[in-house]
């Protein structure tokens, strides 16, 4: 199992559908504590189709994707 994603990698948010590019981490408080967050700049928005937003959510959210 993969921990983290690299900056530049293309990832797919199990949640929303959005895939995109990884472009920074970020913190997001629980009640456990902190967790880490990917920022991706999205290429393909499914709910939205906008692109060029930057999404934010825990790391665990996201999946590698393969750009075809």
């Amino acid at each position: 199992m993969k921990i983290m994603f690299n900056v530049g990698e293309y990832v797919l948010n199990q949640n929303t559908g959005n895939i995109g590019k990884v472009i920074g981490y970020g913190h997001q408080i629980l009640k456990e504590g902190y967790t880490t967050t990917l920022k991706v700049l999205v290429d393909q928005a499914l709910t939205s189709g906008r692109r060029g937003i930057v999404e934010e959510d825990v790391y665990s959210s996201w999946t590698s994707w393969v750009k075809s």
